[in-house]
């Protein structure tokens, strides 16, 4: 059993808020017991002691998220919404679900990883082409957390007065660590770019330069996603800096399948001949296959069908081929 002494100590780190020393003193507590013979008692108080010790290094993680409403200076730099949107609901590549899926488990149990001395992926790259999901999937990724989504107004970021810009990004890291969420550098390319371009000016190198250095020394609980239709543009540097670089792609045609039912899974699609819709689906992206899917089904209600015909779909999506030749 604990000494009067222990006891006293114990009282007054608890009282004085002292957690670390609390934790200490504990552990004398259960060494003296261990001496004294009393090997069942100690082991159950260093069971004890390691749970409060998972405990304090979640609680971090574990604590309410405030209602992210950029104000100051932040105002014009970051856009804060609350997706609904789940990863579940999006048509996914396997590799890519698996990916996402990873980030999104070590997050929620990274306590149990700080206890070994590791950290999660909270650091990802999205490479692909437009209308790929890249966006779509950091809406998903703060749906699935119940973060907000803090988007970054990189038009407002990058000015053509030296220093300047290096100075609004540090403002948005200094951010991550008030506000936990999911930074979205959408078009990322815009900084960070590969420094020996031969159209690059100083200022951009330089906020590449910022750049690489804060999302280095970043030790936040907040998840950043940077994403980026043009990946050859990217600076080498950059991609070391990242834990996870999720590649998406166009949809293959199974894929395509799977989007087509799921958009339209409210009307009545057994009659559709596949093995037309498919082929002229094939190069089209997530966004041009959902944008002809919802046009169809706006044609289906106005003409009062319960189904979508094979015609209106066919129709709408040669007319989103025809866009994309423009």
């Amino acid at each position: 059993m604990a000494t009067a002494d222990q006891l006293k100590a114990l009282l007054r780190s608890y009282a004085e808020g002292d957690d670390d020393r609390f934790v200490a003193i504990s552990m004398q507590v259960a060494s003296h017991a261990a001496r004294k013979g009393q090997g069942k008692f100690a082991e159950e108080l260093r069971a004890l002691i390691d749970q409060a010790k998972l405990r304090k290094s979640s609680s971090k993680v574990e604590r309410p998220v405030p209602i992210a409403r950029a104000t100051g200076e932040l105002a014009g730099l970051l856009s804060a919404t609350y997706p609904k949107v789940h990863l579940s609901e999006m048509v996914l590549a396997p590799a890519t679900r698996s990916q996402l899926g990873r980030v999104v488990a070590e997050y929620r149990q990274q306590h149990k990883l700080r206890a070994h001395g590791l950290s999660a992926r909270r650091k990802l790259l999205l490479v692909g082409p437009p209308g790929s999901g890249k966006t779509m999937t950091a809406s998903a990724m703060a749906g699935e957390l119940n973060l907000p989504l803090l988007s970054v107004q990189l038009h407002a970021v990058i000015t053509k007065f030296m220093g300047e810009t290096a100075a609004k990004l540090r403002l948005i890291f200094d951010a991550m660590h008030q506000t936990r969420g999911v930074y979205l550098f959408d078009e990322f390319d815009a900084i960070g770019g590969a420094r020996d371009l031969q159209n690059d000016v100083g200022e951009i190198r330089r906020v590449l330069n910022s750049f690489l250095q804060f999302i280095e020394q970043d030790d936040s609980d907040s998840i950043i996603v940077a994403a980026t239709n043009h990946v050859a543009m990217l600076d080498s540097a950059l991609f070391r800096r990242f834990d996870d670089v999720v590649r998406y792609d166009l949809p293959s045609r199974d894929l395509a399948k799977q989007l087509i039912e799921n958009r339209l899974s409210t009307f009545g699609i057994k009659s559709l001949a596949w093995d037309e819709v498919l082929p002229l689906a094939e190069g089209l992206s997530y966004a041009e296959l959902s944008r002809a899917c919802d046009d169809a089904a706006r044609g289906s209600i106005l003409a009062d069908h319960r189904e979508v015909e094979t015609e209106s779909i066919l129709s709408a999506l040669r007319e989103r081929r025809e866009i994309n030749k423009l």
